[in-house]
């Protein structure tokens, strides 16, 4: 029994010392199923030893206290998980009353380390209704409004972000003065001279001497570094003007980016021996860049792009007579500063005007839309619905007073049956008889119907 008992405290400290992470205290105080369990696998294992334990890892007053503890390899062998899950089955009913006086012990120690966000969840588990499909599963209404309000957020401030990104990373790069400027161009200039050498020599089959043309091939790798630079250090510029362009029906960045492309032609176009900025130069190219986008893109019915700036200009006219007269321009004064008819002022303020969608939300509440207000001319109104189908009944009480041949007439000729109108020829060929004899039969029909006793019920119809 008392190797048993010395071979239990080896086998309980061999599993500490091999890395089960579990916490000392509680395993010593709370499971003495387990050390029951391990001693039965460090057993198991280590049959030919039982003496050597006993001696090392018993009491201190049963060996010298001073001397050295010596342990067997066994004893630090790592013990098989498989069989301890084994012999805790085993052990199942000989542990049930120990657990069962650990489970208050047990349950305190777990709330301690419950975290919060475990007694938020339980919180919601107990509060919100469950789910009849998953029974785990916690709809929290307060979550759930937060998470797509925090996306409302996200979707509007996308935009903003992206300018605040592109921004930031152009700002890293940094101004250049005229000198600069001017190298640059020069730079890109003899790449340019350089890959039309190049191409020149590959279209006329020339041979180009091997060192002349690494030199060549570097120049060009230079030239478009040049042409880099000079794009990177003024793509603020081209934010500061598309600044001036933003709610005229286009997006922030897309000015931006038609900016840039006016930027890219600059580069291009620009001479430095003229001995201006190229600020200067660079400025007019991305202003045409940018108007001409917002010509093609920016309406939803394309207007000219003359006709652009004709509408440009009466706004800038109508703006400034707003100011001075304090009061809008009537079309008169418009075209009296323009130099053009009233007519005309109607006109472009007739182009000048933007589409309405029809999904568009009327009033705060956003429950109505624009087309709801918009009547439809081809829906049926009510009452001359009504109107209508009294002036049938009547119609036909009329012609029951006529004879057979004279309301069938009546019917064909002005098509009351089919909406469809017959000629004499038609009618004569329905009945067997000439067109005259259809046309007098017709005229007779009609001196009939004007009499009194039977126009009087329907001249109430005639407006």
């Amino acid at each position: 029994m008392a190797a048993a008992r010395t071979a239990t405290r080896s086998g309980t400290k061999t599993a500490t010392a091999a890395g089960e992470p579990a916490d000392e205290a509680a395993t010593g105080a709370a499971k003495p199923a387990a050390r029951k369990t391990a001693t039965r696998s460090a057993g198991a294992k280590k049959a030919p030893a039982k003496k050597a334990p006993a001696k090392k890892g018993g009491k201190p007053e049963d060996g010298d206290p001073d001397g050295p503890v010596e342990l067997d390899e066994a004893e630090l062998e790592t013990p098989d998980l498989s069989d301890l899950e084994e012999v805790e089955v085993d052990v199942v009913d000989e542990t049930v009353n120990d657990e069962a006086a650990t489970d208050d012990d047990d349950d305190d120690e777990a709330e301690e380390a419950e975290t919060p966000a475990a007694r938020r969840r339980n919180a919601a588990a107990e509060k919100g209704p469950k789910s009849s499909d998953n029974p785990d599963f916690v709809w929290d209404e307060e979550e759930s409004e937060a998470l797509r309000q925090a996306r409302k957020d996200a979707e509007l401030t996308a935009s903003a972000d992206s300018v605040r990104a592109y921004l930031k990373q152009i700002g890293k790069v940094a101004l250049l003065n005229a000198e600069e400027e001017v190298e640059l161009a020069k730079r890109i200039e003899a790449g340019l001279y350089a890959a039309e050498r190049v191409r020149n020599a590959e279209e006329e089959g020339e041979k180009l001497v091997t060192q002349m043309r690494r030199d060549l091939k570097w120049i060009v790798r230079d030239g478009e570094r040049a042409k880099n630079h000079l794009l990177e250090a003024n793509l603020r510029l081209v934010v500061s003007l598309a600044k001036r362009y933003t709610g005229r029906g286009m997006a922030f960045l897309d000015l931006i980016q038609e900016g840039n492309l006016g930027l890219i032609r600059a580069v291009e176009k620009f001479d430095y021996t003229k001995g201006y900025k190229f600020s200067t130069y660079a400025t007019w190219w991305i202003r045409q860049a940018i108007t001409r986008a917002m010509a093609d893109q920016a309406r939803t019915i394309r207007i000219p792009v003359h006709m652009v700036e004709v509408i440009n200009k009466l706004g800038r006219i109508q703006r400034e007579l707003l100011q001075d007269l304090g009061r809008e321009p009537t079309p008169e004064e418009l075209a009296k500063e323009m130099d053009i008819s009233p007519e005309k002022v109607l006109e472009i303020q007739q182009y000048a005007r933007e589409p309405i969608s029809l999904d568009q939300t009327i009033g705060d509440e956003g429950d109505s839309q624009l087309g709801d207000f918009i009547e439809d001319s081809e829906a049926v109104v009510a009452v001359d619905a009504v109107s209508f189908t009294l002036l049938q009944d009547q119609l036909q009480s009329v012609l029951q007073t006529l004879s057979e041949r004279e309301a069938g007439v009546v019917r064909l000729r002005f098509g009351l049956t089919d909406g469809q109108p017959r000629t004499l020829d038609e009618i004569g060929q329905v009945y067997g008889v000439t067109r005259e004899r259809i046309r007098q039969i017709e005229s007779k029909t009609m001196s009939k119907l004007r009499h009194p006793s039977r126009s009087q019920v329907l001249r109430d119809y005639l407006d």
